[in-house]
């Protein structure tokens, strides 16, 4: 499945793309609040700008991705992969959920 496609699924009401993989996809700009990914593979996909609110991203893989502006605000980041991502501090803080997650510079936050 492409950005696109999960974009189409999204707008007409699936949620739940739980292990979709998703590497090197496109979403920037996408409204995809409270949506499921979880353990999808997101490694190098591009979420800029993207809104999470509230999804679930838990053992998601999201190494190299681009989170630049995302909003993750009440989002479920247990276990996910952020290796290498581009995400900022504030934006982790605003996430529900950020037990054992692997942070961008290889550390683990929250054991």
């Amino acid at each position: 499945m492409n950005g696109r496609q999960i974009l189409r699924h999204y707008q007409k009401g699936k949620r739940n793309f739980s292990r979709t993989r998703l590497k090197n996809a496109s979403l920037h700009g996408a409204d995809l609040r409270k949506i499921d990914l979880s353990w999808a593979n997101l490694h190098g996909a591009d979420l800029s700008e993207t809104d999470v609110r509230g999804a679930n991203l838990r053992g998601s893989d999201l190494r190299r991705a681009d989170l630049t502006e995302t909003n993750l605000e009440d989002a479920d980041l247990r276990g996910a992969n952020l290796f290498k991502a581009v995400v900022e501090q504030h934006q982790l803080d605003q996430a529900k959920y950020l037990e054992h997650v692997i942070l961008p510079d290889g550390t683990r936050y929250g054991q």
